[in-house]
């Protein structure tokens, strides 16, 4: 279990994150939403040890988890949202020179490397070079890194940033994998379909704040589950209802450019931060 407790991090008169507390279930996938500047990745920042808190801090299972804590910090495995390796390395090269670093055993190494490598779909390009690899091919070889030392925890900041359609789709399956063996994921995405499919529980917050904390579908139902969009004046305006009957009674006497459709998470985003990725 993970509990942030008020936490705090000041840069000079500007408050990154205020006053956090947070909860996460061992074995929950949990999402942290919010605008551009919101506080999420150095709330990240702060969980992966990078970052140290103004005030406050973070326990896992009771512990509390600094830069010392040894113990503490294996438990953890970052994903970042930039490409974190080298560019002549090929995949074997990348992997067995994480493994090094937490000096697992080369046997340990070359099997876990095989069996990580098979299980995201690239055993086939073990030995092609970083440089040479599409970005969800990289992408899956973070995750695949990240897991090398069979971390507790997984701290994703946005992995799935810049990936196509395609790919992004093939990364939640593989995120789903990982999470069904009852590893906590920590995800933070500006993608929110993203949070909507995978997390059990999201965060929205806002200048660092804490605004709404419960399950997607929770969140929608509170907000709504039905919403209407017309269109006027090139201004397009949201209504949502609880009940579809109201919904299509409101839709029944709108303009030609209304339209019905289920509420979403993106919805409950943009009503709470007030304005749209």
């Amino acid at each position: 279990m993970i509990e942030l407790r008020n936490l705090t991090k000041r840069f000079g008169d500007f408050t990154a994150v205020d006053h956090l507390d947070l909860t996460i279930g061992t074995g929950e996938f949990f999402g942290l939403l919010g605008p551009n500047g919101a506080g999420k990745t150095t709330t990240i920042s702060m969980m992966s040890t990078v970052l140290l808190p103004t005030e406050g801090e973070i326990l896992i299972d009771g512990h509390r988890l600094d830069r010392k804590a040894s113990a503490q910090k294996r438990k953890l495995s970052v994903i970042t949202q930039e490409y974190s390796m080298r560019q002549d390395m090929n995949m074997l090269e990348v992997m067995e020179y994480q493994g090094r670093l937490y000096r697992l055993p080369r046997k340990q190494i070359r099997e876990k490397t095989e069996e990580l490598l098979e299980f995201a779909g690239l055993a086939e390009y073990r030995r092609r070079t970083v440089r040479h690899l599409s970005g969800g091919m990289k992408r899956k070889l973070m995750i695949c890194r990240a897991l090398l030392i069979e971390p507790e925890i997984l701290l994703l900041d946005e992995p799935t940033a810049g990936m196509d359609a395609l790919s992004r789709r093939q990364m939640w399956s593989l995120l789903r994998k990982v999470n069904s063996d009852k590893m906590t994921i920590v995800l933070t995405t500006h993608y929110i379909e993203e949070a909507q499919a995978l997390c059990n529980r999201v965060a929205l917050i806002n200048r660092g704040q804490l605004q709404k904390l419960d399950a997607p579908e929770a969140l929608i139902r509170e907000l709504g589950a039905w919403a209407v969009d017309e269109t006027s004046d090139n201004d397009l305006v949201t209504r949502y209802f609880h009940d579809r009957e109201d919904a299509i009674a409101f839709l029944s006497a709108a303009g030609e450019q209304a339209a019905l459709r289920a509420t979403t998470l993106e919805d409950v985003f943009v009503v709470c931060a007030g304005r749209k990725l």
